[in-house]
């Protein structure tokens, strides 16, 4: 596949072998999430957004597998490097006792697991962060980050935001405010409150019309203000958001709501948790989308474009007492913590955090410039974008008349779709990506 001169192709979608494929995963499989009938063949041609299925379809994958492949398909600056390496078998050591040879000093072949946790705290120092655990996944980077919340102020109250989406754990769950379906029936963490997330990026206190600025101050301010609130701001373990919401419809917040936010942990010595998961790593221009805001988080929980799970804080925050954070894979998985090392090192070495900024603006003005009917909003930073509908069904129809042209796409939100090119996207990718868009949005209008 040349990636210079490739476009999408499609005679049917799903194909005879796709159909097939997919009917015999649901024979065996508990119901998920499935968006589309796409099976991807990854013996067959596949770089940066492109990618071919199982009847020979070419597709433009303007997904990022929800921000988890921030270089695309086969991006030759990741797989050149990974092909040095002579991994070892078993590729996957259990344990925090079991290190793999990565020293300082060492002449060693590959990152490590302790060469990622160095890039991390590296590219989070101006938080104070010195200090990771890794896991598996952006759920357990959640739970373990307010575990440490919980041990290190001995608080039983927390604060959560409307439409929040933190993870599957139950101790994320608790924290969701987005889809009943996420949480229904399941039980939960007591102690959990939530506030209204701001949904105007523009807004001021006066100007605010999501309701967290109501009258004399914030509902947060009330929340927690001394003898007069309802949770003591003393008993409050921590405060988590995502500096852009994902699940919830890519809404990103005024510089206003922030401030208040940051200025209220201050006041009362809270901690915050900024979960990046699907935010950070890059790709909003910057490497955590924290970094766009007047906020300080005291932890980070990072995964997805990350290639594992990842809590981020100081040292202070973390338990002293062993096991008290554990877990098998908590040393890192070595050929995962390789991928993700590996990858920082491709977003910094090719200016890749540039190139978002300048595509991602690209994006918008190309599409505001065409000025579709029933697209009511264009908003992101850097190539974490997002196009609103007037309405769900509008949504649903480009999502499926995109689909149909080749292009995929992901919703979120009520009615919303979100683009997540990979970081290395060209300005020819992103052209025919907002012609597909726009053809679709003209015959679903």
């Amino acid at each position: 596949m040349d990636r210079d001169t490739a476009e999408p192709s499609v005679s049917s979608l799903p194909g005879q072998r796709a159909r097939e494929w997919v009917d015999y995963h649901h024979e065996r499989t508990a119901p998920s999430t499935y968006v589309f009938e796409f099976v991807w063949d990854h013996t067959a041609p596949a770089e940066g957004p492109f990618c071919t299925d199982v009847d020979g379809n070419v597709l433009m994958d303007m997904t990022g597998h929800v921000a988890a492949a921030p270089l695309g398909y086969n991006n030759p600056k990741l797989t050149e490097r990974l092909a040095e390496f002579d991994l070892p078998d078993p590729a996957k050591i259990a344990g925090q006792d079991f290190y793999v040879a990565s020293g300082p000093l060492d002449d060693h072949e590959y990152p490590a697991p302790a060469d990622l946790m160095e890039r991390l705290t590296d590219r989070s120092a101006h938080y104070g962060m010195d200090t990771v655990f890794l896991s598996n996944s952006g759920a357990e980077a959640v739970e373990n980050a307010i575990k440490i919340c919980y041990d290190h102020t001995e608080g039983q109250h927390a604060v959560t935001f409307e439409g929040a989406f933190h993870g599957r754990t139950l101790g994320a769950l608790s924290l969701n405010r987005s889809k009943s379906v996420y949480r229904r029936d399941f039980p939960q963490i007591s102690g959990v409150h939530e506030v209204p997330f701001c949904d105007d990026r523009a807004c001021d206190a006066d100007t605010c019309s999501c309701g967290f600025f109501a009258g004399d101050g914030s509902q947060l301010r009330r929340m927690i203000r001394p003898e007069r609130g309802f949770v003591d701001p003393e008993n409050l373990a921590y405060v988590i958001l995502e500096p852009v919401q994902g699940e919830g419809g890519y809404r990103f917040p005024s510089d206003a709501f922030m401030s208040e936010v940051a200025a209220l942990c201050d006041e009362h010595d809270l901690l915050l948790v900024a979960d990046e998961i699907q935010s950070g790593v890059g790709r909003s221009g910057e490497f955590w989308a924290s970094d766009h805001y007047p906020i300080e988080p005291d932890v980070i929980a990072s995964a997805k474009g990350l290639r594992v799970g990842a809590t981020i804080g100081r040292s202070d925050v973390f338990p002293e007492e062993r096991s008290r954070l554990s877990s098998t894979w908590g040393a890192g998985d070595i050929v995962a913590s390789c991928q993700g090392a590996l990858t920082l090192d491709v977003i910094d070495d090719y200016d890749l955090m540039d190139n978002a900024v300048v595509t991602g603006r690209q994006f918008q003005e190309s599409v505001r410039d065409a000025d579709p009917e029933p697209v009511v909003d264009v908003r992101g930073k850097g190539l974490l974008l997002a196009v609103e509908f007037d309405t769900e069904e509008r949504r649903d129809a480009v999502q499926q008349a995109a689909f149909k042209r080749g292009l995929l796409l992901l919703g979120c939100g009520e009615k919303t779709i979100r683009v997540l090119p990979p970081l290395d996207v060209t300005e020819r990718e992103i052209s025919l990506a907002v012609d597909l868009l726009t053809d679709a949005i003209a015959e679903a209008a």
